[in-house]
């Protein structure tokens, strides 16, 4: 099922330690959904049940991903249909609730979905690239990056990446973003 890529594949990455994501915290996920139930029930009973995730594959990059979440540049993400599959996972749907956690698997926004949509590799666009709000935002980068980051979480998986793959485009608003206390910083 693999296909040729006119494009060439990204330079290797330097070995860089990072971080392991720490899980997240079911029960502060848990409080931080009562908390936006309360304040929003009708929203929240239109979508009772919530996925508690975390952005990456590595505390750095779920740090990274979640600020741009809460500072509103990232507005989108993209995930491999596949990886629903294989992690025996049903894929989102709008209406659905995340809390999203974390590097250190602390629960930090509510995002509800929006819109979605599957596309190829190749057809992903650059207004896409652009709301998901990383790099320069351009689509040359979101290739880059994203096959790299594919390329990871397939390895790990067992499974060869291939750009044949679907990918899943969501569209999200934050909904609710947990309190930070005075003087810590978020990352």
């Amino acid at each position: 099922m693999s296909s040729i890529d006119p494009s060439p594949a990204p330079a290797a990455e330097a070995t860089i330690p990072r971080r392991v994501l720490t899980p997240c915290d079911q029960d502060a996920a848990r409080t931080l959904w009562e908390q936006y139930a309360e304040a929003h029930p009708v929203a929240a009973s239109a979508s009772p049940d919530f996925l508690v995730d975390q952005f990456g594959d590595h505390a750095e990059l779920a740090d990274e991903l979640l600020e741009l979440v809460l500072t509103g540049r990232k507005t989108s993400t993209a995930s491999l249909l596949a990886e629903y599959v294989w992690e025996g996972e049903t894929p989102p749907r709008i209406g659905a609730h995340t809390v999203f956690c974390d590097g250190h698997g602390a629960p930090r926004a509510i995002v509800r979905t929006i819109g979605l949509a599957l596309a190829g590799f190749y057809d992903v666009d650059a207004e896409h690239a652009w709301a998901e709000g990383e790099g320069d935002r351009s689509l040359a980068q979101w290739r880059t990056e994203h096959r790299r980051f594919w390329e990871r979480v397939c390895t790990a998986a067992g499974r060869s990446f291939s750009t044949d793959m679907e990918v899943l485009m969501e569209r999200f608003d934050v909904v609710w973003a947990a309190p930070v206390a005075r003087g810590t910083h978020y990352r």
